[in-house]
């Protein structure tokens, strides 16, 4: 729920504040504080070669994939671009399917990646025919199609870390190294304003809480002890919140071609989870049995 929300904070923030100096704000704000919490815990912190995996995972992951987003969300309303996202599990299952060591996906999940694409196609095509294949709207689907695959490629590649550390600290150490990367590009490509709005700040205060230190943190403790299939259900409360905020504070269009496309593509995710979970039960049911099981 809280994610969901931050499209909406998103939007706001991006208002008088430049969108990677946003996202480096945020990340080296919620990092730090999560970090430091770990050390006044005295949790037990990361080895240097994890240290270092684990920021850079975060960079790619959280850099990549919210930086994008940040951008994208000054082209496209926030609702669309929350709909725009819901590719995310078809990038999970083709990205880990070409990495090492990863599953290839059954005929059926690729039958459910090919209904969820004709849900993007439905939704994006007369825009792109009526604004032309380089209108905001279209470029900022392809942004967001790269976000999508640093959000999954980072955290595709976290989960090949051998760590001993808490979810928490992983964490903290990803979003502070995602942080931090962040102001290179952002000193770069983008000018600080010499003035921020308190509508802005207010937003910013809102994501670095509710979407980083809660709702990030609750999605990598989630990652470490559910089944992945059972935490990416947040691929189907997302949208439905950012387009439902979306309406209600800035008259978002959300018409019958935005919700006959969401639930197109809701039926082709719901179909690569059936097939996912169902290669998973054969999977572990293909394990020989231990003596005493």
């Amino acid at each position: 729920m809280f994610w969901g929300t931050t499209y909406l904070g998103i939007r706001i923030s991006i208002e008088t504040l430049p969108p990677l100096y946003l996202i480096a704000i945020r990340y080296v704000i919620s990092g730090g504080i999560l970090l430091a919490a770990g050390l006044v815990a005295r949790a037990r912190m990361p080895s240097g070669r994890e240290f270092f995996l684990t920021a850079l995972y975060g960079a790619i992951c959280i850099g990549i994939g919210n930086g994008l987003l940040a951008i994208a969300e000054e082209w496209v309303p926030s609702g669309l671009a929350a709909l725009m996202y819901t590719t995310v599990p078809f990038w999970m299952v083709g990205i880990d399917g070409l990495l090492p060591g990863g599953s290839k996906p059954f005929p059926a999940t690729l039958r459910g990646l090919a209904v969820g694409l004709l849900g993007v196609a439905f939704l994006i095509l007369p825009t792109a025919l009526r604004e032309g294949w380089h209108g905001r709207t279209v470029s900022g689907f392809f942004v967001l199609q790269l976000s999508a695959v640093g959000w999954v490629l980072g955290s595709l590649l976290q989960r090949r870390v051998k760590t001993q550390i808490s979810p928490f600290l992983t964490g903290a150490v990803q979003q502070l190294g995602a942080g931090l990367v962040m102001f290179l590009p952002a000193g770069l490509w983008e000018t600080f304003p010499s003035t921020v709005s308190l509508r802005s700040e207010l937003a910013m205060a809102y994501l670095i809480v509710f979407g980083s230190i809660i709702g990030f943190t609750s999605f990598i403790y989630s990652m470490a002890r559910l089944p992945v299939a059972l935490v990416s259900i947040y691929t189907f409360v997302n949208p439905i919140v950012a387009v439902f905020l979306g309406f209600l504070f800035f008259r978002e269009p959300f018409g019958s071609r935005e919700l006959i496309a969401m639930l197109v593509i809701f039926g082709g995710i719901a179909l690569v989870k059936r097939s996912e979970a169902r290669k998973q039960a054969e999977a572990y049911a293909a394990i020989p049995a231990q003596p005493g099981e």
